[in-house]
């Protein structure tokens, strides 16, 4: 079972939209929604801004889910407010899920780093690496929330960087998920198990929508992530990684995709058909590779003269704050033989079309030596 792209599009939240999404929109769709939605403060931030949660259903199986655990991961928080209005659209299937499930959100558990667009948060810690010391009032909060709801489920909600494609492919990593390891031998527990059914049910869903382009997130254990940490505690725990969709740099495509994602994992909790997913079929969907640049600019030694022939230069954008926009600033990444990479935009130099846009791009004098 899906959801159309009609009907995606008449649930999907338009108050908030593109990479800078910050608490006060968060606060406002709840304000917004007081009356249908039960909601608590669940703490404050560093800086004292206020974290809520949001609880719909009254089901037996208990999801807990968290966005924007890093302040300049925006995706999910986006489709996560999606999701709670599909719940509230009054649908069979959302009439379902309510009356199976028992969810607990928490759409933004690092509103200070969320408001300066940042990984970290006001201390400069990086709360997926807080787990076990939980040194920071947000890693308190969360841990908090995971011991008095006592999930069946955990859905810890990321974005990742553009360069990341699938496997060895020219595709770009548009959707990526990871069973979190629970032990340094990457061990296959009962729920590490569930984790990757879940993961197989979203992955054959995703592959009618965008096929090969959904990636395995390395899996290497490490006891201080989030994930790692509630695996150790068997509850199952999926990480969602929000990548790139080709021309979509305020990933609105890949908050579609991360929603339907959401949708099909709790549609398979709610009707209790996770044993109808192979957990062999999670090792087939290919790791990610690095291979991507944001610009790749080949037969460079065309305008660098520093380069040889058959020489590239790889450019990655910096996510950078001005204002309330996120700008998207160039950067030289790597110059040489740059074989085997693969750029999201890509220009050659000995096309003379190719050469004629190059040169009308802003970042053409920073290419060039």
């Amino acid at each position: 079972m899906s959801i159309s792209q009609v009907e995606y599009y008449s649930i999907k939240e338009k108050s908030v939209s593109g990479r800078y999404v910050v608490n006060g929109q968060v606060l406002d769709f709840m304000e917004k929604n007081r009356d249908s939605l039960s909601i608590k403060t669940i703490g404050k931030s560093v800086q004292g801004r206020e974290i809520k949660s949001i609880q719909l259903g009254s089901g037996p199986y208990k999801i807990l889910m968290w966005s924007q655990m890093h302040g300049n991961e925006s995706t999910t928080t986006k489709a996560v407010l999606d999701f709670v209005n599909f719940l509230h659209g009054g649908s069979s299937m959302a009439k379902r899920i309510l009356q199976s499930c028992t969810l607990l959100i928490i759409p933004m558990l690092n509103p200070d780093g969320a408001e300066a667009y940042t990984r970290i948060n006001a201390n400069e810690i990086d709360l997926n690496r807080d787990a076990q010391n939980r040194t920071q009032p947000e890693s308190m909060i969360l841990r908090n929330v995971f011991d008095s709801f006592q999930p069946d489920y955990c859905f810890n909600l990321h974005d990742q960087r553009t360069i990341f494609n699938v496997g060895e492919t020219s595709r770009p990593a548009t959707v990526s998920f990871l069973a979190p390891a629970h032990d340094a031998e990457r061990s296959i527990s009962k729920t590490r198990g569930v984790s990757m059914q879940l993961i197989v049910a979203m992955n054959n869903l995703l592959q009618e929508m965008i096929p090969g382009q959904v990636g395995r997130y390395d899996d290497a254990f490490n006891a201080n992530c989030v994930g790692d940490s509630f695996q150790m505690l068997n509850v199952p725990t999926i990480l969602f990684e929000s990548g790139h969709y080709p021309e979509d740099y305020e990933r609105e495509r890949t908050r579609e995709y991360i929603f339907h994602a959401i949708f099909k994992a709790v549609v398979t909790i709610a009707e209790n058909n996770i044993d109808t997913f192979e957990q062999d079929n999670y090792f087939e969907i290919p790791e990610n590779g690095k291979l991507f640049f944001d610009v790749l600019i080949k037969n460079a030694q065309i305008i660098d003269l520093e380069l040889t022939n058959g020489d590239s230069i790889g450019v990655l954008y910096a996510e950078v704050l001005k204002g309330n926009k996120v700008a998207f600033e160039p950067r030289i990444e790597k110059k040489g033989s740059l074989e085997g990479y693969y750029g999201h935009k890509t220009y050659n130099c000995l096309n003379e079309d190719d050469l004629k846009e190059l040169r009308q791009q802003s970042f053409y004098q920073l290419v060039k030596a």
